[in-house]
C-alpha cells in the first residue's frame, strides 16, 4: 500500500512537470509583464532599483559598522552588508510578490484554466533583476577596495539555486494561505521586516553563536537564509564556510519547499471559488 502511494505521489509530480512545461509561454509572459509594469510611470524609472539597497546599505553602514563597530574580519563593512543584502533583498522581493500573486491574479484565476502555480514560479524570475543589481554593487565595491573575489565563487550558483527555493517555498506557502485567510497579507510585511534583522545580513551569524546557547542558536538556524547569506558569503568573499548549523537551514528550505507544493496542490481546487 505504501508503495502504490509513493507511486502515485510520484506520478503526481511528473504530470505536473509536464502541464507546468506546457504553459511555459504564459509563464514567460507574465514574468515580462511584471518587467515591464513594475517601474512604469515613476519618474526615476530603474534608478530605484538602485535606491533602495543604497539607502539600507547606508542605514547599516551608520549603525552596524560606525556604532556597533561590528567585526567582519578583513572585509570591509560596506562590501560585508552589500553582500548579504543581495541575498536577503531578493528572498523578500519574491516572498512578498509571491505572497500576494494569487490574489492579485484573482480576475484572471477565475476566467481560464492554467496551473496556478505558474503565477508564484514567474516572480522568481522577475526578483532575479533585483538581484542582479545587487550582484553588481557588490563587484563595484569589491573594484573600489580592492579586493579580489573568492576562488569558492565556483559554488556560488548552488547557493543562488538554494535562494531561489528558499524564497518560493516560503512565497508558494503563502500565496495558498492568503486564499483561505486573508490575514496572511498582514504577515507577509511583518516577516520581510522582521527577517532583516533576524538573519545576518548586517552582522556575522558568529556574532549570535557565540552569544547564545546551543538550543537557541538551533532556533537561530531554523532561519532558512541563515545558511544561504553564509554561503554567498563564503562563495563571495571567501569568509568561514557555512557552520555545521547551516545543515539545520537547508533542511528546513527542502521541507518548506516540498511541503508548499503540496499544500498548493490542495488548495489549488478550490481557489477559482474562493479568490
Amino acid at each position: 500500500m505504501h508503495k502504490l502511494v509513493v507511486d502515485a505521489n510520484k506520478k503526481g509530480l511528473r504530470l505536473n512537470l509536464k502541464e507546468l512545461f506546457q504553459y511555459k509561454d504564459l509563464f514567460l509572459i507574465l514574468a515580462y509583464r511584471d518587467l515591464r509594469v513594475r517601474y512604469a510611470q515613476t519618474a526615476l524609472g530603474l534608478v530605484w532599483v538602485f535606491i533602495q539597497p543604497l539607502a539600507t546599505l547606508l542605514i547599516f553602514i551608520m549603525v552596524f559598522g560606525r556604532a556597533i563597530k561590528v567585526d567582519t574580519g578583513d572585509v570591509p563593512y560596506p562590501l560585508f552588508a552589500i553582500s548579504g543584502m543581495a541575498a536577503w533583498s531578493y528572498f523578500a522581493f519574491v516572498l512578498a510578490q509571491a505572497g500576494d500573486s494569487i490574489i492579485s491574479a484573482q480576475e484572471m484565476v477565475k476566467k481560464i484554466y492554467f496551473p496556478r502555480l505558474v503565477i508564484p514560479l514567474s516572480k522568481a524570475v522577475v526578483g532575479l533583476v533585483d538581484f542582479s543589481i545587487g550582484l553588481f554593487l557588490v563587484l563595484i565595491l569589491m573594484i573600489i577596495y580592492g579586493f579580489t573575489p573568492s576562488i569558492n565563487i565556483i559554488y556560488f550558483p548552488l547557493f543562488l539555486i538554494m535562494a531561489m527555493i528558499s524564497a518560493l517555498a516560503v512565497g508558494i506557502w503563502m500565496s495558498a494561505l492568503t486564499i483561505r485567510y486573508r490575514d496572511f497579507k498582514h504577515v507577509v510585511p511583518f516577516l520581510v521586516q522582521f527577517g532583516l534583522y533576524a538573519t545576518p545580513v548586517g552582522y556575522p551569524s558568529s556574532l549570535v553563536m557565540n552569544n547564545l546557547p546551543d538550543w537557541a542558536n538551533i532556533l537561530y538556524y531554523a532561519n532558512p537564509m541563515v545558511g544561504v547569506i553564509e554561503g554567498f558569503r563564503w562563495t563571495l568573499l571567501g569568509q568561514q564556510p557555512p557552520s555545521a548549523y547551516s545543515l539545520i537551514s537547508f533542511s528546513i528550505i527542502i521541507i518548506l519547499f516540498i511541503s508548499s507544493l503540496f499544500y498548493f496542490k490542495k488548495v489549488e481546487r478550490i481557489m477559482a471559488d474562493v479568490v
